[in-house]
């Protein structure tokens, strides 16, 4: 009996110790923090009345300038994490010592969940190889190639707006949705070859799908802390994160894709058609510059996902920010019309260069409303600073509250307001670097930045140029309240407005 006793004392003792030395790593190190609740750290609001991105930006408010480092502390329930409150320390994590920072921490599993092994996941090495090969892919003139298909997809839209909007008195329509669908349309034509004609089908499978990876898990929350907290670990464990049905139906989009292009000599001078490129070359033996089915697979897979969800919520927050400044909303239509009359009506991809105000108009709705709103790091090497207190051990994770930036006075004064002449070139200039994170900085940016912004100016474009968007008495929430059980920022209960037709001579 005292035998099972002592063992029982033993590992209550381990564990004692384990949850003291955890909680109290930034205490004993020095570093201003907030002291964590046990399990949940500083997270105890998390997903229940707070959203990650809001609590690191009252995080960043509340200790920059306060502190004699550039950095705070803070836990994710039990793993360790520093926020990030000086912004050239941002640079330092992002751009001047990325070889320090290059991971992100995130769970993959290449074996058992081949899907999430993917460009945002992958680390080390493996990340550097299939960035250089993917590289490629995104230049301006592959963009050029693919942008007929969007505008494609962009008059279809119309098509669906007009057959909404169809009296003369304004119609209240929930925005989201129907950009949700432009934009899975866009991607899976461009990613995959597919017609989706998700505009036409409210429940078309590749919106549901999307949907479904984005927000559904197969495992309860105790998995998904396992997953957080030890992501090598749980692939170890061979853990999946994403439900077979969604891995079912891409894996087979893309195997269906490939032997219908090959088989037929059809080619699109796609997104898809640059990976089955990459796959040819592995096949025939330069696995140097190929990649596998399974790559291919996963990098289509989060081309869709990660395009589909980030591009459309920008538009929406676009929608409502240009219904509440009706005056930007018309000198931004003024230059749509404009360029569009200089062209004979027409968007191409040179004339989509001259819409400079929309240009900024983005710019200011993704510093306003980041849809990724932190970014975050794991530090793969010890960093060494010269101050000894804020040198950091290995495997911490580095938070950069990117919302908070994008709201600080020092760099946005009076952020709250929408002002897109904020990114006229010359106040550009005046702001120090890495104050604009939408697409993150550095070697590890987003890949795709220019083929979203590509389908959002589009979207945007003909939108403007065609509709008036007002507010809603009753419908439209103002300010934006956010969804606070999402790690991406979107709209709770969508984006309502007042959109009415244009009259033209």
């Amino acid at each position: 009996m005292l035998v099972p006793i002592a063992l029982l004392v033993g590992v209550l003792t381990l564990v004692a110790w384990w949850v003291h030395q955890t909680f109290t790593y930034w205490k004993r190190r020095g570093i201003p923090h907030d002291p964590p609740k046990i399990p949940l750290g500083n997270t105890s609001e998390l997903m229940k009345t707070m959203q990650l991105s809001h609590i690191l930006k009252r995080t960043y408010f509340k200790y920059k300038n306060k502190t004699d480092g550039p950095f705070v502390g803070f836990y994710v329930f039990a793993k360790r994490f520093l926020v990030v409150t000086d912004i050239d320390f941002v640079k330092t994590v992002l751009i001047r010592d990325f070889d320090k920072f290059h991971d992100r921490g995130i769970f993959h599993n290449e074996r058992d969940d081949p899907l999430t092994a993917n460009l945002t996941t992958i680390e080390g090495q493996k990340w550097r190889t299939l960035r250089q090969k993917l590289t490629p892919t995104f230049t301006s003139g592959k963009m050029k190639n693919m942008f007929p298909t969007v505008l494609n997809v962009g008059d279809e839209l119309i098509r669906v707006f007009d057959e909404k909007i169809s009296s003369s008195s304004p119609q209240t329509l929930e925005v989201t949705n129907l950009l949700a669908r432009f934009t899975a349309d866009v991607i899976g034509v461009c990613a995959f070859g597919l017609e989706c004609n998700s505009l036409r089908d409210p429940n078309a499978e590749f919106v549901r799908m999307g949907e479904s990876a984005i927000n559904e898990r197969r495992y309860g929350r105790l998995v998904d802390l396992l997953l957080f907290g030890a992501p090598k670990l749980s692939a170890k464990l061979g853990i999946k994160t994403l439900l077979q049905p969604v891995e079912d139906f891409y894996m087979n989009i893309v195997k269906d894709t490939i032997e219908y292009r090959n088989k037929n000599k059809v080619s699109r001078n796609d997104f898809m058609d640059m990976l089955i490129d990459m796959k040819l070359k592995y096949d025939s033996g330069n696995k140097e510059d190929g990649i596998t089915f399974n790559e291919l697979a996963a990098q289509a897979f989060i081309f869709f996902l990660a395009g589909f969800e980030t591009s459309s919520t920008t538009m929406g927050f676009a929608l409502f920010e240009l219904a509440c400044n009706q005056d930007i909303q018309d000198k931004l239509r003024t230059e749509i019309d404009g360029v569009l009359k200089k062209h004979n009506g027409k968007l191409d991809y040179d004339s989509m260069r001259e819409l400079t105000y929309l240009e900024k108009v983005i710019d200011e709705t993704l510093r306003k409303h980041p849809v990724v709103a932190h970014l975050v790091r794991i530090t793969t090497k010890p960093y060494v600073h010269s101050n000894p207190k804020y040198s950091i051990d290995r495997d911490i994770g580095v938070l950069v509250p990117t919302l908070g930036i994008h709201h600080d006075p020092e760099f946005y004064p009076e952020p709250e307001k929408f002002i897109p002449e904020r990114f006229d070139e010359d106040q550009v200039k005046q702001r120090p670097a890495c104050t604009f994170l939408p697409f993150g900085d550095g070697p590890r940016n987003c890949i795709g930045l220019r083929f979203g912004r590509m389908q959002v100016i589009v979207g945007m474009a003909l939108l403007i140029h065609n509709y008036k968007f007002e507010l809603h008495p009753t419908k439209t929430s103002v300010p934006i309240k956010y969804k606070v059980k999402n790690i991406l920022l979107s709209a709770d209960g969508g984006i309502n407005l007042n959109v009415s037709k244009i009259a033209r001579q």
